[in-house]
């Protein structure tokens, strides 16, 4: 759900780099935004989301040159809209944002697709894509190497716990599979005894 925008003070909003997509801030564009606010022009509020890890804090989700801009030219606080991402990606979320007036580079776009897939392995290619303005393709080759790691170490596991004897609704309920997935896993799983028993 999605509040309207309110004042809150610029020194309660966070930049995380965790959730961030982009290398850096542009300067130009921070001193472009900072010229326009001593105009009186005024733009969008930002979007925030309130921090998980510090109470009273928000982590900048949208308009991080706007933000800076407003530190520059000394405002104590800022129209913001306070996000409530429902379990959401935010760096997802953040890099769909960040492309308004000039797409992600690809280092950018490699980075944001490997980070948000190493938090969670069960993002699609195409929901990657979407938020960085990529192809599934292109966020395939991007990631292949995580997907490769996490598939092996879930066929480990369920090697591991199928060899206990546990059955595969069991297995499947443990990790929050569909019984079809254990069952796949486990079709293969002749290839993986040799290496793990030595």
């Amino acid at each position: 759900m999605t509040k309207s925008a309110t004042k809150i003070p610029i020194s309660s909003i966070i930049l995380n780099e965790d959730i961030y997509p982009r290398k850096g801030l542009d300067q130009k564009r921070v001193g472009i935004f900072a010229e326009n606010i001593r105009d009186d022009f005024k733009f969008d509020p930002i979007e925030v989301e309130p921090d998980p890890d510090r109470p009273g804090k928000y982590r900048l989700l949208d308009g991080v040159h706007r933000w800076s801009a407003y530190k520059t030219v000394g405002m104590p606080d800022l129209e913001a809209v306070i996000k409530d991402l429902n379990g959401a990606d935010p760096l997802l979320y953040a890099a769909k944002k960040a492309i308004g007036p000039r797409q992600l580079t690809e280092d950018e776009a490699r980075d944001t697709a490997r980070r948000a897939y190493g938090k969670n392995s069960r993002l699609s290619s195409a929901d990657i894509g979407k938020a960085i303005g990529r192809s599934r393709q292109t966020v395939d080759s991007y990631i292949a190497d995580l997907r490769a790691a996490t598939q092996i170490g879930l066929d480990i596991k369920i090697f591991r716990v199928n060899r206990l004897g546990i059955p595969q609704d069991r297995i499947a309920k443990k990790f929050d599979l569909p019984q079809r997935t254990i069952s796949d896993h486990l079709a293969k799983m002749p290839a993986l005894a040799n290496p793990l028993n030595t």
